[in-house]
């Protein structure tokens, strides 16, 4: 069922989502070459933790980690590990908060040290179709205007869709109705009501969009190994349009 919040239960979502901008802040200068993707996740969750939060990510479903730490062809779900950043990656860190049992949930994608056009172009693009995709956000909209906009901009840019994965409700789960795909038709799916909290989080690839799981069976990884970004915000639907609650 898709919940509608009330102004305290936004409130919390608020503190929630800014405790995920600010880590998101916190490790932006650690991302360098060297770097373990496990210092990562350590620094983020002590930096949650003094923040009165618990990582969101910690055991969900088993999720060993605080942090999902995505590197190149990984889409999304990759574990931390001894692995060290390389010039030339590109690294996805998604980061989720529960401040007095509510979520914050936000993931971004970076550079480590100079990248390629390719990947630039790959990150610049994806960013941009989350915002495009959030433009679409207001009473009386539909879920399925949202992912429309995002499929219609990443194909116009050449840039490949993954269906198997989309952006969801947050609240006092994580995860909560409904889906938010990254592609559809106008006009379909839930309608959009004030109070309605949802992430947004396309995932595009510079090549081919088609995807694996690895033995691990949390880390998807893109079929031609080409390189994938992904940007999410989780959002308010307010009586004019959208608020962004993971940020300042």
């Amino acid at each position: 069922m898709i919940t509608i919040k009330s102004e305290r239960e936004i409130a919390l979502l608020k503190v929630a989502g800014n405790i995920v901008y600010k880590t998101h802040q916190y490790l932006k200068p650690f991302i360098k070459e060297g770097i373990t993707t496990n210092e990562l996740n350590n620094l983020a969750e002590k930096f949650i933790l003094k923040n009165n939060a618990t990582p969101s990510f910690k055991g969900y479903e088993g999720f060993p980690s605080a942090l999902c730490i995505s590197i190149n062809e990984e889409v999304v779900h990759g574990f931390p590990s001894e692995r060290k950043l390389k010039n030339g990656d590109i690294v996805t860190l998604d980061i989720g908060a529960c401040f007095k049992g509510y979520h914050g949930d936000s993931a971004w994608t970076y550079q480590v040290g100079e990248i390629n056009e390719e990947k630039r172009y790959l990150m610049e693009h994806t960013e941009k179709s989350l915002f495009i995709g959030l433009e679409q956000i207001k009473p009386g909209n539909r879920i399925g205007d949202i992912g429309s906009a995002i499929e219609i901009y990443a194909r116009n840019h050449n840039l490949g869709v993954v269906k198997e994965l989309c952006g969801h409700g947050v609240g006092t789960d994580v995860h909560e109705p409904p889906d938010v795909p990254n592609y559809g038709m106008p006009n379909t799916g839930p309608r959009l009501k004030v109070g309605m909290v949802i992430a947004v989080e396309p995932m595009l690839t510079l090549k081919r969009p088609e995807i694996y799981l690895e033995e691990n069976d949390w880390t998807v990884v893109t079929k031609d190994h080409s390189p994938s970004a992904h940007y999410e915000h989780t959002v308010v639907v307010t009586q004019d349009g959208y608020e962004i609650l993971t940020g300042e």
